[in-house]
């Protein structure tokens, strides 16, 4: 779920070779993306939320620690949600574990917009919304060992072999995951591409300090929110593949 919306993400990620090359690096050398940024529609009500009340919920991009202390005012556990699409999962999470602090990475205006949306309309004040480059906010604004856990749902598959290096759960990637994590702290993928799936065990697993809570992948975690992404994918006989990865010390088992 690298970055697109619940109900739309399989048009946005599981994309066509097509649109991918035009936006891919074409110098040697620069950063390798793990989403492609696309104009998409936003409704009135999306660019109303995000005009009204991104200054409130939103944290500007900059190359700058954050206090977590100073964001939320108070020393609740965080967890980071990387690529949010719509919002839904993380709001209803978010409404579930008012004792948590949730910050939402997400590079699409429009899920943005919606779960500004759905901020105000709970009444939330556990989540806040960081909108750029999620591998550029942990390299600059996020300390090490300073995350209870991760939430990656439905990232881009990266289908073809040859773009499998920007898949958002590989190493180094994996490597800059667990050093935000504290001692404990949880790495959660769903994802409905089996292969991905496969692969990212085997990524996780190689990454040193992080190990699976289970000997494969993990069971259906009943607190997490159906969305309407994840039915479209049911009802097409996508398989949900889950995993869940801890932080734990060396020689830890």
């Amino acid at each position: 779920m690298e970055h697109y919306t619940d109900t739309d993400k399989h048009s946005l990620s599981h994309h066509s070779d097509e649109s991918v090359e035009s936006v891919l690096p074409s110098q040697a050398g620069r950063p390798i993306k793990t989403f492609v940024l696309r104009k998409g529609r936003i409704t009135e009500s999306q660019k109303k939320a995000y005009t009204e009340h991104a200054s409130r919920w939103c944290i500007p991009y900059a190359d700058t620690l954050l206090s977590f202390t100073d964001v939320f005012q108070n020393n609740n556990p965080v967890i980071i949600e990387i690529g949010f699409g719509m919002g839904v999962a993380t709001a209803e999470i978010a409404a579930q574990h008012p004792e948590v602090n949730y910050i939402g990475i997400e590079v699409f205006r429009a899920g943005v917009g919606k779960l500004l949306s759905e901020i105000e309309r709970r009444g939330l004040t556990n989540i806040r919304i960081i909108e750029h480059d999620a591998i550029e906010v942990l390299e600059h604004m996020i300390p090490n060992t300073s995350l209870a856990g991760f939430h990656i749902f439905f990232p881009d598959p990266w289908q073809k072999k040859k773009h499998h290096k920007r898949r958002l759960i590989r190493r180094p990637r994996t490597d800059l995951l667990t050093r935000k994590l504290h001692h404990g702290g949880y790495l959660y993928m769903v994802t409905d591409w089996y292969e991905y799936a496969e692969d990212a065990f085997a990524e996780l697993s190689a990454t040193e300090g992080l190990r699976s809570q289970y000997e494969g992948f993990a069971p259906p975690q009943q607190w997490r929110p159906r969305t309407k992404f994840e039915q479209k994918g049911l009802n097409k006989a996508h398989p949900i593949t889950e995993l869940m990865f801890l932080k734990c010390n060396d020689g830890e088992v």
